[in-house]
């Protein structure tokens, strides 16, 4: 548990966060607790829904995907492919699905989000594609402006990230970034978000705990 001055400050920051992203045609929201960001995440998805998701660990921290696996929802569950033929497939399913969860890698506090991406399918599906984009996103990935979150994503979510992959890059060894060029890079693509032309399409959940990485 956080201090609770600790946390009505998160809450504070978070509502300044929420202003920012109103202004870039992007809805926030804050939570408490995992719960509570779970509760809103359902209501904001209707029933009969296609959910496709990107690689996040934001959204099974807080329970999403779990809560989604029945049969009043249509999940589209990227890692049963079994070739690279069938993740192709997936992924073209993904890319028109109704909802498209994710987290971020690192998000300034005047509301613009920033994704780094090795294969791209997920910062495709964010920027184009999926109907609406629901992010999960713990407050532990705030930064003070565009400059610090774009150098949060390269050298704190991305190091940390290539550590579940059976792979071999500078950053892996090192823990930081290294601007490298190598085969397993996951850095191939960084996205922007810094407005969207349709006020209804991208959701922002904010959590008071440490989310991902």
């Amino acid at each position: 548990m956080k201090d609770a001055n600790v946390t009505k400050a998160l809450h504070l920051k978070a509502e300044g966060v929420i202003k920012a992203l109103a202004s870039r045609n992007m809805h926030g929201y804050y939570a408490e607790t995992k719960e509570e960001a779970l509760k809103i995440a359902l209501e904001l998805i209707p029933e009969g829904s296609s959910v496709g998701y990107g690689g996040t660990v934001s959204v099974d921290e807080i329970g999403l995907k779990q809560a989604l696996s029945n049969d009043k929802y249509h999940l589209i569950r990227r890692e049963e492919a079994k070739t690279p033929a069938e993740q192709h497939d997936k992924y073209k399913e993904i890319f028109d699905a109704d909802f498209f969860l994710s987290s971020v890698n690192a998000m300034s506090e005047d509301g613009i989000l920033v994704n780094i991406d090795g294969n791209s399918n997920r910062v495709s599906a964010i920027s184009f594609g999926p109907k609406k984009v629901l992010f999960i996103v713990g407050m532990n990935k705030l930064a003070k402006d565009l400059d610090a979150a774009v150098s949060r994503a390269r050298n704190i979510a991305a190091p940390a990230n290539i550590q579940r992959f059976d792979v071999k890059t500078p950053c892996k060894e090192l823990g930081t970034c290294m601007n490298c060029k190598s085969k397993d890079c996951i850095c191939c693509n960084v996205l922007i978000t810094r407005f969207q032309r349709d006020p209804e399409r991208v959701h922002v959940i904010l959590v008071n705990d440490d989310l991902g990485f």
